[in-house]
């Protein structure tokens, strides 16, 4: 049975609610507001939210980026 098995790469699937694990890119000047007055924000994947966490601790979310490098073409 185990010379039968083949390498396994695992498929990520983004769920409801896992943008909650991870950091977001959003405009800076609009993260510095956020950050001091409370102010929602909205990140290139969509999500509103007020950042309140350290973004360093959290992988980086996978649309975001995907919409930061096509930004940057």
């Amino acid at each position: 049975m185990l010379d039968e098995q083949t390498e396994v790469q695992p498929e990520y699937t983004f769920e409801e609610g896992d943008e909650e694990r991870f950091s977001h890119y959003v405009p800076k000047d609009k993260l510095m507001a956020a950050m001091v007055d409370g102010v929602p924000v909205k990140a290139l994947c969509g999500k509103m939210w007020v950042p309140t966490r350290d973004p360093d601790r959290f992988p980086i979310c996978p649309t975001c980026k995907e919409i930061y490098a096509k930004m940057k073409k």
